[in-house]
């Protein structure tokens, strides 16, 4: 998903409505990837716990994805907020 948001945004050039296009195509398979996923891991986990991973998962992606494709730096700032929702995740695996 990170790519389907936000990998338009090196291509300001093309209109939007082709960006949207685009994205719902790239999600679009996405989806049909996290859908089973969720069914099939919602026999081990609760739907909080699948929408932590998922959180975090999207985060440490949207990190490698942020500093590779977009070339946008990850501040100690960033990292600290990140590292606050990683924290709170925790929680709710907590027992």
């Amino acid at each position: 998903m990170t790519f389907a948001w936000y990998g338009h945004l090196k291509f300001r050039e093309y209109p939007l409505w082709i960006v949207v296009l685009a994205s719902w195509g790239i999600a679009f398979f996405e989806y049909c990837l996290q859908v089973p996923a969720n069914r099939w891991g919602y026999s081990q986990y609760s739907g909080a716990q699948l929408k932590t991973m998922q959180e975090v998962i999207t985060l440490t992606v949207f990190c490698v994805f942020s500093v590779f494709y977009l070339k946008e730096p990850v501040t100690p700032k960033m990292l600290a907020g990140f590292g606050l929702i990683i924290a709170g995740a925790a929680l709710v695996f907590h027992k």
